[in-house]
């Protein structure tokens, strides 16, 4: 089942220019099977989605991204938005409250751009203590250059933290273009959290 993690609606992210019939059509023709709308910290009501999900006859679950002082974190499971939420720690304890899943989106984007040797700076990233609160780090992301997303996955691979993908959609251009395949299906944000959980799930480069 082929799932995009991470996408962004308007008017929910103020950054996006996507709206929400338009994401569904191109997510659909692209042969996606479900979409996480993962708005700047916002979580859209899991009741209003699944009645979303039906008029539209396509998955649609409820994440959030959270910028905090250590990056941008993917949440699941966490159904409302706390200021809270800008120390990891503390995301990291309300995530373990509502047993959900907390991914680290594009690891350092904007910091390394220009990079000459990726295994030095991934050797300093290493060391940084927000890897020992994530649960899996997105090593494909849409609009992520190919040396970033080359990063990543040299990231996740020295952790031993299994990857996952995104779009990063704020347009429509971004879909299809990067997601995450699971090996069962997925109905709903609690089996996408059990599925994150036992790692029966790869990224996908769909472009």
């Amino acid at each position: 089942m082929l799932i995009d993690l991470h996408t962004h609606t308007s008017p929910r992210s103020n950054d996006s220019n996507l709206e929400l019939p338009a994401l569904v059509h191109k997510a659909k023709r692209g042969g996606l099977d479900g979409v996480c709308l993962t708005e700047h910290d916002y979580c859209w009501d899991k009741n209003e989605l699944a009645r979303l999900s039906q008029k539209h006859d396509f998955l649609l679950l409820p994440g959030m991204e959270i910028e905090n002082d250590d990056g941008h974190i993917l949440v699941f499971g966490v159904e409302e938005y706390s200021p809270d939420m800008h120390q990891a720690e503390n995301l990291r304890r309300m995530v373990d409250e509502a047993e959900g899943v907390m991914i680290l989106a594009h690891p350092f984007r904007g910091r390394f751009y220009e990079v000459d040797n990726i295994n030095d700076t991934v050797e300093q990233c290493c060391q940084e203590p927000i890897f020992h609160l994530v649960d899996s780090v997105e090593t494909f992301n849409g609009r992520g250059s190919e040396k970033q997303n080359r990063f990543s996955q040299e990231l996740g691979r020295r952790l031993n933290l299994k990857g996952v993908g995104g779009s990063d959609a704020h347009v429509t251009l971004h879909l299809p273009s990067c997601a995450t395949l699971f090996e069962r299906e997925v109905s709903n944000v609690a089996e996408l959290i059990t599925e994150l959980k036992a790692g029966r799930f790869r990224a996908v480069d769909l472009r």
